[in-house]
């Protein structure tokens, strides 16, 4: 699942693969911009904003692309198989004499003046990964609605850019909160320490191939994923419920015992159970 982290990595991989060469294939498979041809046009960088990726072109244009649930860049050398999914999911090719990108599942897929970067990231709130990360104006953000679910302020991009789902669970748990916590009821001390946990938790992750909260062997992930498991803390079995307006699906976990705070009805939804088990 895409969260701050693993769009980081994913700018990385394409900066490393395309900075400083000249596009040698350019294939856009969206129609809005199926007859666009960047060929020959030299790729400027690629930078990550929260869960945004911006692959700048000399010209003055940029390649936005946003990951969503499902979305990936793989990069492949010259002759070796393309491994990320079926051709049909493919959205993007951008290659050079020795390197291809290729985009799979890009929900979002655009492309604008590199002036105008600011209308479709100007919204984010401090990148957790970014140069702007200002942890006073993310607390404040995240404070600001005192009645809004902490769970759901964790997630909205304006406040703070970079969590997604995993993280808003361990970040809870860590807190020792349950993410149903009005954000206004948070205690001083653990607000205090939220902005500093959030970032530690992204820059320990963003340079590993699998995510790790915990610092166990054989455990990566305190609750996100361990429904109806031994938490790792009491061995009260974790639960999972959904958090949200009902537009999305936001598999949501916690430990009743070691997070205080209000909950769901007690029931487990079995479609989260079946989803999204792991085995960390």
């Amino acid at each position: 699942m895409p969260e701050g982290d693993t769009v980081w990595q994913a700018a990385r991989r394409l900066h490393e693969a395309l900075t400083g060469k000249t596009l040698t294939r350019s294939d856009f498979r969206v129609p809005k911009y199926a007859t666009v041809d960047l060929t020959g046009r030299r790729v400027l960088g690629t930078i990550p904003r929260g869960k945004h990726l911006l692959t700048r072109f000399e010209g003055g244009l940029t390649l936005h692309t946003h990951l969503r649930m499902e979305g990936a860049w793989k990069v492949y050398g010259t002759g070796e198989r393309w491994r990320g999914g079926p051709a049909h999911q493919i959205r993007a090719i951008l290659g050079t004499v020795d390197r291809t990108a290729v985009g799979y599942r890009l929900q979002v897929l655009e492309l604008l003046r590199s002036t105008e970067e600011e209308q479709v990231v100007g919204h984010l709130g401090p990148d957790l990964l970014g140069p702007d990360w200002d942890p006073g104006r993310a607390l404040a953000n995240v404070l600001a609605d005192p009645a809004r679910q902490l769970g759901e302020a964790l997630l909205d991009q304006r406040n703070l850019a970079g969590i997604g789902n995993v993280y808003k669970s361990e970040l809870c748990f860590l807190l020792g909160v349950t993410p149903w916590l009005p954000a206004g009821a948070l205690p001083a001390d653990r607000a205090e320490k939220l902005p500093g946990l959030a970032k530690r938790l992204l820059e320990a992750n963003r340079d590993r191939p699998v995510r790790q909260t915990t610092g166990l062997h054989r455990h990566d992930l305190f609750v996100y994923g361990r429904a109806s498991r031994p938490c790792l803390r009491c061995h009260t079995p974790v639960r999972v419920a959904d958090q949200g307006d009902g537009s999305q699906e936001r598999p949501t976990y916690w430990c009743p015992t070691c997070q205080t705070g209000p909950a769901p009805a007690a029931g487990t939804p079995q479609r989260w159970r079946d989803r999204y088990r792991r085995t960390g």
